[in-house]
């Protein structure tokens, strides 16, 4: 795509552009390559009626993509969604990004309760980064949502773009479209934006963005990652788990064998430990029941997609079946026990505990310093 933006390719999400295949990427019908922006009647469905047909991308392409920016001079920004960092942090950028510098912004602080400290979070942020082999030039707080810290995620492209394109990489849902409308505002003259939604795969190809410099910004597709809760579930519950609020926080007192319920999505099980606190940490949509570890098993079955909803029992048979985890809480530890997409859960007691968690095949679930 050149810096003109052609009639050949989508300005909501960079697809090529089509007109014979209503059911195939990039459609468009004839009579609406007159409007503009010209946009794929998918992106015309999600910026009108909150609507999108499903469409993603294949992982080896994504993959592709990543590792043709290694021979571009370009500054790499990738865009981490704080309510899941560690389900949105892309494992191993480092070796597809080469030498290029990395600038990794961290989306969704507004969704932290208004108490934290903001340089703790990011101190956090950077030692998570370095654990998981990311070099990072420096890690900025923002909330695209909100437009907080936006001005900090500006001055540090000043600092480090250095003349070069912009590469910006996440997952699928970390905000990344939103931050780049942002972009697009304050440092080009396009009057057209990107798709944005809650859907996974919006930015379907690279979207190039000219900048006022001849450079550009180019948007990739995010990457899809099934150990993340919501790219497993139909996109109904998709608003049940994507909080838009600050959290507000649930404290659970537990004696051992009782158990928390998300929905009918996961299940929490304090199994053995001195009476202790749990905080819960998740969308304020998702409904929590408590009950004693030995009626859970029966009370899954009774009552799954009803009292224990969401999903409903129609939507429960497109997602895997559970999988235990079974965790130990290290006495003396500050510790979350983490739930990809679904939010986390922070043990507030240092007496340490044994839990088991159930959630959906293949959904990432593990123990982590406590974020807050």
């Amino acid at each position: 795509m050149s810096t003109n933006q052609e009639k050949d390719s989508c300005a909501g999400c960079g697809i090529a552009l089509q007109t014979e295949t209503a059911d195939k990427p990039g459609y468009i019908p004839q009579a609406a390559l007159e409007r503009e922006p010209v946009i794929c009647q998918r992106c015309f469905r999600i910026k009108n009626y909150n609507d999108a047909s499903s469409v993603t991308v294949d992982q080896d392409e994504f993959l592709r993509l990543l590792g043709s920016i290694a021979a571009t001079k370009s500054l790499v920004v990738h865009i981490v969604d704080l309510f899941d960092f560690e389900g949105s942090l892309i494992s191993g950028l480092q070796r597809f990004v080469g030498n290029n510098p990395v600038l990794l912004v961290v989306n969704k602080t507004d969704l932290l309760p208004k108490s934290v400290n903001l340089n703790r979070i990011r101190n956090w942020v950077q030692q998570k980064a370095k654990e998981a082999g990311l070099r990072t030039e420096d890690v900025v707080l923002c909330s695209a949502m909100r437009g907080s810290g936006f001005d900090h995620v500006l001055e540090a492209l000043d600092e480090f773009r250095k003349g070069r394109d912009i590469y910006v990489v996440g997952a699928t849902n970390v905000g990344k479209s939103t931050l780049i409308n942002r972009l697009i505002r304050d440092y080009s003259d396009l009057e057209r934006e990107l798709t944005t939604s809650r859907y996974p795969g919006t930015t379907l190809d690279a979207v190039h963005i000219p900048l006022e410099d001849g450079k550009s910004i180019i948007d990739t597709p995010g990457i899809v990652y099934p150990s993340r809760l919501t790219e497993l579930v139909p996109r109904r519950v998709l608003q049940s788990l994507l909080p838009e609020k600050p959290l507000k926080p649930l404290v659970y007192q537990l004696n051992e064998r009782q158990s928390l319920f998300f929905g009918a999505i996961a299940r929490f099980d304090f199994v053995s430990g001195a009476p202790q606190s749990f905080t819960v940490y998740i969308s304020p949509a998702m409904k929590v029941h408590r009950t004693k570890l030995e009626r859970a098993d029966e009370l899954y079955a009774e009552h799954k997609g009803e009292l224990l909803a969401p999903p409903s029992s129609a939507e429960l048979e497109e997602i895997p079946d559970w999988t235990r985890h079974s965790l130990r809480i290290p006495r003396g530890s500050d510790t979350d026990i983490f739930i990809s997409g679904l939010g986390w859960i922070h043990a507030n007691s240092s007496q340490g505990a044994e839990v088991d968690v159930y959630a959906p095949k293949g959904v990432k679930v593990l123990l982590r310093d406590a974020l807050v």
